[in-house]
């Protein structure tokens, strides 16, 4: 019997990597307030693991039968968190302070079982954006509309035209999952994978 998966994300670039595996799951949104886990004293990386396992724990009396997944994403820019952007003016600022200039994308996962064990993977990404003018910025922010992404660019999108160069190992991580490390943690789990 397959083991029953649960997403705590509300993200539905998320659940669009996961969807990829076949395997079948549920999504339900944390019952964490993210905003008062950020400790700004956190290196960037450690804060990015403590959401996401701060998400998936949120859920284990709701769900205490399921394997829960938790995640989170942050861009880091000379050692400071940028979080997702919310406006359009905001958006183009972000990118503006990564023209010509490489940052660290921070992926990380915690897939935490019914037991309360949990798997942990970080996945990190050094990304160089391209030398940008405002008007170049402003009209990729009008046609991705990042407002809801980590860094303000939707990789998957026309953001890739914006990178002068990417380097990491999972390229899905850059979307919100790092799908390679998360097969091996299900499949080690029983999770019986297509």
């Amino acid at each position: 019997m397959t083991p029953r998966l649960v997403l705590a994300s509300t993200s539905t670039y998320r659940a669009l990597l996961l969807q990829r595996l076949g395997v079948p799951f549920s999504a339900a949104p944390p019952a964490c307030d993210e905003e008062a886990l950020k400790d700004p004293a956190l290196p960037v990386d450690q804060l990015a693991l403590l959401l996401a396992r701060e998400k998936a724990r949120s859920l284990a009396a709701q769900f205490p039968d399921a394997f829960l997944l938790g995640g989170d994403q942050i861009v880091e820019l000379d050692g400071q968190a940028l979080g997702k952007p919310g406006t359009r003016e905001r958006a183009i600022a972000q990118l503006r302070s990564m023209t010509g200039r490489r940052h660290r994308l921070w992926t990380a996962i915690v897939l935490r079982a019914p037991d309360g064990s949990e798997d942990v993977h970080l996945d990190q990404h050094t990304l160089t954006v391209r030398p940008l003018n405002d008007d170049e910025l402003a009209r990729y922010v009008d046609a991705d509309q990042p407002l809801d992404c980590a860094g303000s660019y939707k990789i998957e999108s026309r953001g890739i035209a914006l990178m002068e160069s990417i380097e990491g190992a999972d390229f899905t991580a850059i979307t919100g999952v790092p799908l390679i490390a998360l097969t091996s943690l299900l499949r080690a789990r029983g999770f019986r994978i297509p």
